[in-house]
């Protein structure tokens, strides 16, 4: 079964499927190991991660597209992308979807911010007219509708912040409508205004827990309840990046403060070397190289202490 059928058929299915955001292919995987069922790319991730920058529209499309395409090789998973804003128009943002079913991608996201955008925790956010952006959604799906009419079209609105939960449902039916497979509605504050969205919402709803810690600007329901609304996607989007931040922080602080400048013995920080090369495949890449590798080859290879089995 394709993965844009697998990410559909889950989808429909209503039951508030998780989809944990990633900021590397790296982070992806560890996401795969854990047992979840989709993963998405963070974009917030991929700023701090790949330029160190908050998220305010400076990651190139290019820089999306190839840590995208990185991701999608390295895990089995359904990869829904986000695409932003386009990098545009409704024709700048046609050729990121073809682009992205070409390269494997299961869904992406879409929004209706104003370029640069921002992410959608943060003031200061601008948002185009519905109508603009229901072009934009028209255009990505036909482009679905001929490649492959079970990839995803997530179209989110960051309208809420700025006029509230009545126009933010109303612009979600309007990109629904104009062919959108999902709706998002960025930054939902309250219980009360995710139990209408999911009432009033004309078609399948995303909700967005941020960091699932502490939600941030969000309540944090508990996903067998937004199952039960029949939510049909939870984005976690910005906890590997953060996670990773923080214990990078804590060891290299530590570290610096060590008298010795080891941690010797503290094998609580990190993954044991040989663990983490297993993780990442090494043993199989082994294996590759004892089959098609000239042997003489091999034993220079692996006269060296730190590459011996």
């Amino acid at each position: 079964m394709r993965k844009t059928t697998i990410l559909r058929k889950a989808l429909t299915e209503r039951r508030a499927v998780v989809a944990p955001g990633c900021h590397d292919a790296l982070s992806a995987k560890i996401i795969e190991a854990c047992g979840f069922e989709i993963v998405q790319v963070s974009g917030f991730g991929i700023a701090g991660s790949l330029m160190a920058t908050p998220d305010l529209g400076m990651t190139q499309m290019k820089d999306i597209l190839d840590v995208t395409w990185n991701i999608i090789q390295g895990v089995k998973l359904p990869v829904m992308a986000d695409a932003d804003t386009g990098g545009g128009n409704a024709i700048n943002a046609s050729w990121v979807c073809e682009r992205l079913i070409q390269m494997g991608a299961a869904g992406m996201n879409i929004e209706d911010q104003v370029f640069p955008k921002r992410c959608g925790h943060l003031a200061g956010k601008e948002v185009i007219s519905a109508q603009e952006m229901a072009g934009r959604v028209r255009a990505c799906a036909r482009v679905r509708d001929r490649l492959d009419t079970d990839f995803i079209l997530n179209a989110r609105t960051d309208v809420y912040g700025l006029e509230g939960i009545d126009v933010a449902i109303e612009r979600a039916n309007l990109y629904l409508e104009a062919g959108a497979d999902l709706a998002f509605i960025e930054g939902v504050s309250t219980r009360a205004e995710i139990e209408k969205a999911a009432r009033e919402v004309h078609g399948l709803l995303s909700i967005n827990l941020m960091d699932g810690v502490s939600g941030v600007r969000t309540e944090l329901v508990p996903v067998p309840e937004l199952a039960r609304l029949g939510i049909a996607r939870v984005s976690i989007p910005v906890a590997s990046i953060m996670v990773a931040h923080k214990a990078l922080l804590d060891f290299f602080r530590a570290l610096k403060a060590s008298p010795t400048g080891i941690l010797a013995g503290q094998t609580g920080w990190l993954t044991p070397f040989a663990d983490y090369t297993e993780f990442l495949g090494l043993s199989e890449y082994r294996s590759l190289e004892d089959e098609f590798l000239p042997k003489e080859r091999l034993m220079a290879k692996y006269r060296n202490p730190c590459g011996s089995k």
